[in-house]
């Protein structure tokens, strides 16, 4: 565009000189404006020789990321971890997937041109649509565990979390210590194939440690009874408490991978580049924080953490 005015400036500085040196007969006003129509003819085929040549670029770019479906940003995550991923339910009891996992995700596929699709499973189902390369991302607040490398690549770190040992009040005072939970007769749960469910058995190996696929289903065995403590990501804890205050986070658990990250398919370092570009832009842009607000908002209403039926409604 720059280019194009000065060319026209320039051509206007010619048809002036022109004149003024004298130049009143009709060749020189002819003269003039021929000069005037190529250097605008030129200018304008610099100026769309230039944004072809950033089309150019964006589609070369577009071009070098692959995904399982050519055009679409296939994502997996499991929907009971509030508030990274979890129904919210509307006035008129229709669920919504939402959280800040999914919200980051719809951002990367925006920032990536490219349609988002959600594939919903549990946790473990999350970790094998990676392995088995049917999905490109999985986003589930996944820590970038290295015993996982050999099935995915991780993103960059988008968000810090924390891991907590939670209970109920009535037992706050008795389960509250490794020391107090690291025995035979106190059950312990943590979400099959997470990080969590490595910590039960790092920190409590003599305890009755029990896997369950959906930390709901954590929350209704501590509630009831059935289970002593668990381990439960921190932020996932805090929102859990929110609706269900018998709940009592009793114990900041040490974890040497801190944060979230984004499980990449494995190998395909185009996609991974590009994600943490946007992971870079989402952060520094803002965005990141106000989907975690957003995200917690929801969290605090109604909401629902689990699959739902064949016929997208609450189990």
């Amino acid at each position: 565009m720059k280019k194009k005015l000065f060319a026209l400036s320039m051509a206007a500085m010619m048809a002036a000189s022109m004149t003024a040196c004298g130049g009143s007969s009709a060749e020189t006003t002819a003269a003039a404006t021929e000069a005037a129509t190529e250097a605008t003819t030129e200018a304008a085929a610099e100026s769309a020789e230039s944004e072809g040549d950033t089309e150019a670029a964006s589609e070369e770019a577009a071009a070098e990321i692959t995904t399982v479906t050519p055009g679409v940003l296939t994502v997996a995550t499991s929907p009971d971890f509030a508030p990274y991923e979890f129904y919210a339910i509307g006035e008129d009891g229709t669920p919504t997937l939402a959280g800040f996992d999914m919200a980051l995700a719809q951002y990367i596929a925006d920032d990536l041109g490219l349609e988002l699709e959600i594939v919903t499973v549990d946790f473990d189902g999350v970790l094998t649509e990676l392995a088995t390369k049917s999905v490109d991302l999985g986003m589930a607040g996944l820590s970038p565990d290295p015993a996982r490398a050999d099935s995915m690549d991780f993103s960059d770190i988008y968000y810090e979390g924390g891991q907590s040992l939670v209970t109920v009040k009535a037992n706050a005072d008795v389960y509250n210590t490794f020391e107090a939970i690291n025995k035979p007769d106190v059950t312990v749960g943590a979400q099959v194939g997470s990080i969590q469910m490595d910590l039960a058995q790092e920190n409590s190996p003599e305890a009755d440690i029990i896997g369950l696929p959906k930390v709901t289903d954590i929350i209704s065995e501590l509630l009831t009874g059935k289970m002593d403590a668990a381990y439960i990501e921190t932020d996932v804890a805090v929102s859990y408490q929110r609706n269900y205050p018998d709940l009592e986070i009793v114990l900041d658990v040490p974890y040497d991978v801190s944060g979230s990250s984004i499980g990449v398919c494995k190998g395909n370092e185009g996609l991974l580049a590009a994600v943490n570009a946007s992971i870079a832009k989402a952060l520094e842009d803002g965005s990141i924080e106000q989907f975690v607000a957003e995200a917690n908002e929801l969290a605090s209403g109604e909401k629902y953490e689990g699959l739902l039926d064949a016929e997208g409604n609450v189990q």
